[in-house]
């Protein structure tokens, strides 16, 4: 462990993250597997931006913020994954403490940007099924920008917080992480000074950044729910559903897997259920959300097909 002397003690410059496994012949299933799952996250969330891009059809609001949510996913995981893929190859396990903060900002910046969008994503679904004669207007494209520029600077906000927050501690003893990458929790548990105030700035900002959205999507849905009981026709029900469906199964996996990374303030004891949670947040959700979002679009389907092939449509 590198160090230096300061005046108040000796501060830690760099971290050692311990990865996924600890067993070296492991290691390199572990690199084909992240390697295969990066490349495909990558590839499909691309592949749903470009269809975004080039099919008149998805021209729509809605798609306009998948695309940026595409654009989200490609972030996420590229924060995190590639350093990891790095370390693996290289099997050097340490990362400066600049470099650590560095990650935890960009992790923080990404993900609240993703709370704020999937909330303007239910907005946008609210004001299409409840309000469609003034849908246009309400949801035009100065808003639509309106709508990601507020996400972006809320966002940034929130990291920019949480990193100067995490800057005051002290690391004088420990500095191992058992993780795969630097995020909060675990840092407060190398700290050797109180962590009292960044445990309630990271709940109260939590309550903000998530439980506010959360309230949002919420009360949106309950209104489209309504109004799509009263649709008569059994077809206009089911594409309503599909549409409000995917978003919600997107919602849900981000938020619950959320929630239970950075409420259970107290916890002092690392584990791997904090890998397996991470693995969820960085992998898992941003490879499935191209699945999920094309599995029952047909609209979607149609446009990748025409970018994976190279065909226009002759319509």
């Amino acid at each position: 462990m590198e160090s230096k002397f300061e005046s108040n003690g000796t501060a830690v410059t760099e971290f050692i993250l311990l990865g996924l496994v600890e067993t070296a012949r492991l290691q390199p299933a572990i690199f084909v597997i992240f390697f295969f799952a990066y490349l495909l996250t990558v590839g499909g969330n691309l592949s749903i931006l470009a269809a975004v891009l080039v099919e008149p059809k998805l021209h729509t609001p809605m798609y306009f913020f998948l695309g940026n949510l595409s654009m989200l996913d490609v972030g996420c995981i590229s924060v995190t994954v590639p350093s990891m893929l790095g370390r693996l190859l290289s099997h050097k396990r340490t990362v400066p403490y600049g470099a650590c903060l560095t990650q935890l900002f960009f992790f923080h910046q990404l993900a609240g940007v993703d709370c704020f969008l999937l909330t303007a994503m239910a907005y946008d679904r609210f004001l299409a099924i409840c309000r469609p004669l003034t849908y246009s207007t309400r949801m035009n494209h100065t808003v639509q920008r309106i709508l990601v520029a507020t996400s972006w600077a809320c966002a940034f906000s929130n990291a920019l917080t949480h990193t100067v927050a995490i800057s005051t501690l002290d690391f004088c003893g420990p500095n191992v992480i058992n993780h795969f990458y630097c995020d909060l929790p675990q840092l407060f548990q190398l700290s050797c000074s109180s962590t009292q105030l960044n445990e309630l700035l990271l709940f109260g900002l939590g309550v903000l950044m998530a439980g506010a959205p959360v309230i949002l999507i919420v009360t949106s849905y309950i209104h489209v729910a309504a109004a799509v009981l009263r649709i008569r026709s059994s077809e206009g029900r089911k594409k309503a559903f599909s549409t409000c469906g995917s978003h919600l199964t997107v919602v849900g996996i981000f938020y619950g897997t959320g929630v239970f990374s950075y409420m259970r303030l107290g916890s002092v004891e690392a584990s791997d259920k904090d890998k397996g949670i991470g693995i969820l947040n960085t992998v898992i959700s941003p490879m499935l959300n191209p699945l999920i979002y094309s599995l029952r679009n047909p609209d979607v389907q149609g446009a990748l097909r025409r970018v994976l092939t190279g065909k226009r449509d002759m319509a």
